[in-house]
């Protein structure tokens, strides 16, 4: 731990998606961390725990690391710290996990959500910390109208293809990034060419057709309708995300690209023939700009 970053207020959690209610257990650990004049450290896992105990699990990730890195930055964290989660680290006791924390990083308090638990068995909780000599602070759900908001909510918003809700949420779209790839290019010669993007470990929303918004590395942002499902003409066929951007003709390959699913229009359908796909395309790209004029960005 680099010496200006010892004696912090540290974020404990994972923190997957960002959502409401980890941008509330940030927020107060900043704020501590302010008020104490602390730097102030968000942690977070990689691999998640559930790929340790559960490696089949189908993908589920909402954020990759730079976006955490990203939003946590944003939020006004001095530094991300990345626990490499291993059959080790799980293996601590609450006592070893504390002294780890204390005595190995500095961290002089921690901040997590009520519900936090850690060390072997997760028989640690936060009452767990005090008791060990690091003072932690407990931060409550944040609740809507329908219950604590989470990230499995959010996990089922998306795979029900409810993207206002998951956007709620969050407090922002669902944001797949990814470098864009060759792929058949059969878009393009039919006048809609797309830039395919692999899923990679991202939970898969609902297969089907989404209105969308394309983030480039240079800050332009780009409206387009986006076909998300299972390609069969790759060899294994993958899951891809296949944005087509509006009145833009530049060449993406390679490049680093963040693109906002913002509303499901339908899902994949089957089409007679190139005539009536191209009609379909068409008709999906027309709903997706009426949808766009109508949506704010958000970055």
């Amino acid at each position: 731990m680099p010496a200006a970053l010892r004696g912090s207020v540290m974020a404990l959690g994972n923190f997957d998606g960002f959502h409401a209610g980890h941008q509330a257990v940030v927020g107060r650990a900043i704020a501590r961390a302010r008020a104490e004049g602390r730097p102030a450290i968000v942690a977070t896992f990689d691999p998640h725990p559930m790929r340790l105990f559960r490696p089949d699990a189908a993908p589920f990730r909402l954020t990759s690391l730079d976006q955490r890195q990203a939003l946590f930055a944003a939020a006004g964290a001095d530094a991300m710290l990345v626990f490499d989660f291993t059959a080790e680290l799980a293996a601590l006791d609450p006592a070893q996990y504390v002294a780890m924390l204390r005595d190995h990083l500095g961290v002089a308090a921690v901040v997590s959500g009520e519900d936090f638990t850690f060390g072997r068995g997760r028989s640690g909780t936060v009452d767990s910390f005090a008791a060990l000599g690091l003072p932690a602070e407990p931060v409550a759900p944040v609740c809507d109208s329908e219950g604590v908001i989470s990230s499995s909510r959010i996990r089922d918003a998306l795979k029900a293809g409810d993207c206002d809700t998951a956007a709620r949420l969050l407090t922002r779209p669902f944001t797949i990034a990814g470098t864009v790839q060759h792929g058949d290019k059969l878009g393009r010669t039919i006048g809609f060419p797309t830039a395919n993007i692999d899923m990679g470990p991202y939970l898969r929303p609902a297969y089907g057709i989404y209105a969308v918004r394309g983030l480039l590395p240079d800050g332009r942002v780009l409206d387009g309708a986006a076909n998300l499902g299972i390609r069969p003409s790759f060899d294994p066929p993958k899951e891809l995300l296949e944005p087509h951007f509006f009145d833009f003709s530049e060449s993406l390959y390679d490049v680093a690209v963040e693109v906002q699913i913002i509303r499901y229009l339908h899902a994949e359908l089957k089409y007679d023939g190139l005539d009536a796909l191209m009609a379909g395309i068409e008709r999906d790209c027309v709903e997706a700009r009426q949808i766009l004029a109508g949506t704010p960005f958000v970055a």
